[in-house]
């Protein structure tokens, strides 16, 4: 049924090699950052949410080629910004590679383009295939860096009904990357960063799930992917953040949807898991600043049970003279006004603003 897109599929994937998650191109003219996978002829395929592909052109024209690469067919998103300014997403059907033109207005000599992955690993690959642009080399400026791993929360889900609302198309149509709190707050405070975010899941249970089937964050995060599908590369650690970023316990203290069987939430299984994924973490990034967040969606007493878990998972490695002492830091309470209950693009700005200062003043102290 597929013989042209498998065809196809295969002619981009030879050579495939895992990307360090923030990388020039030979020939200097791509930066890629992110969870992506590095290709041939310098296509990527971008995975994770926020995973982009940058370049520098001369001229007015240019046209940028994309294909979502699912296991299953069905449309992605990515974020354009151009020189600076963002402006807006682009939809990409199943199918066969698709070239969109990018509409160049100012007459300045030298433009970038980002191109960043609206929607999450689980919704499939977009496939970066080229560009038509007149390539200049790109500057590849380091930069302190901070990873973001967490849920829908992080990777700015459901947050956007500008084109189409929320009560319209399907859950993934409502992501917006680009505006999520660790990205927004990231360009404030000049910094790199690393999307590491999964909708639904939770650190010892997922939304609606008691780790019986589904996978949780500790499961899926060494993967590239984000997946446990042995098929796909695992993730190289490359990246090497100065801070890590986990905001993890919506899911875990969630109710469900209220038919699936939902038992009590565990403290013990939560901080049991919980001090063995920063282990992990810590066996990859010996020298990371580690900080671990509340949620502002999880109040009233179950609000106190979370600080409560947080607390015993930072004592936990109170006698740690290896590494930096973990860092809680605490999101005030919000009634989100997004879809189906998340945050939306001004509340995600709204939660930057919060958290940029603390994560800043950590950077400093380096």
């Amino acid at each position: 049924m597929f013989p042209k897109k498998i065809a196809l599929l295969i002619s981009f994937l030879l050579i495939s090699i895992i990307s360090n998650s923030q990388t020039l191109n030979s020939n200097k003219t791509f930066l890629y950052q992110g969870r992506i996978e590095k290709l041939q002829n310098d296509n990527v395929i971008l995975i994770a949410t926020a995973s982009s592909v940058s370049f520098n052109f001369t001229g007015n024209e240019c046209s940028i080629s994309l294909q979502s690469v699912d296991a299953y067919e069905h449309h992605n998103y990515v974020s354009l910004v151009l020189d600076g300014k963002y402006i807006g997403k682009i939809r990409i059907e199943k199918g066969a590679v698709q070239s969109f033109p990018v509409k160049v207005t100012s007459n300045q000599k030298e433009h970038r383009l980002e191109i960043y992955k609206n929607t999450e690993a689980h919704t499939g690959g977009v496939l970066f295939a080229g560009t038509t642009a007149k390539l200049t080399s790109i500057l590849f400026k380091k930069k302190k860096k901070i990873e973001f791993i967490g849920d829908s929360i992080t990777c700015g889900a459901a947050s956007d009904g500008s084109d189409i609302p929320c009560d319209k198309g399907e859950y993934y149509d409502h992501h917006n990357s680009y505006y999520a709190y660790g990205p927004t707050l990231s360009r404030e405070i000049g910094v790199d960063y690393l999307m590491s975010c999964v909708s639904g899941i939770g650190m010892y249970r997922n939304w609606n799930d008691e780790h019986k089937d589904e996978a949780i964050m500790p499961d899926v995060y060494p993967n590239l992917y984000l997946t446990k599908d042995t098929s796909k590369p695992k993730y190289d650690f490359a990246f090497q953040p100065d801070i890590i970023s986990i905001a993890l316990g919506t899911n875990d203290f969630s109710g469900g949807d209220g038919k699936k069987e939902r038992l009590p939430f565990n403290p013990e299984k939560y901080i049991s898991n919980y001090i063995n994924f920063i282990k992990m973490l810590y066996e990859h990034n010996p020298k990371v600043q580690i900080v671990i967040t509340n949620s502002p969606m999880v109040g009233g007493e179950r609000g106190v049970v979370f600080e409560d878990c947080l607390n015993k998972v930072k004592n936990a490695f109170a006698n740690d003279k290896t590494h930096k002492p973990i860092q809680i830091f605490k999101f005030k309470p919000m009634t989100p006004s997004g879809c189906s209950g998340h945050p939306d693009v001004a509340e995600h700005k709204v939660l930057a603003d919060e958290y940029a200062p603390f994560l800043k003043k950590l950077l400093n102290e380096k």
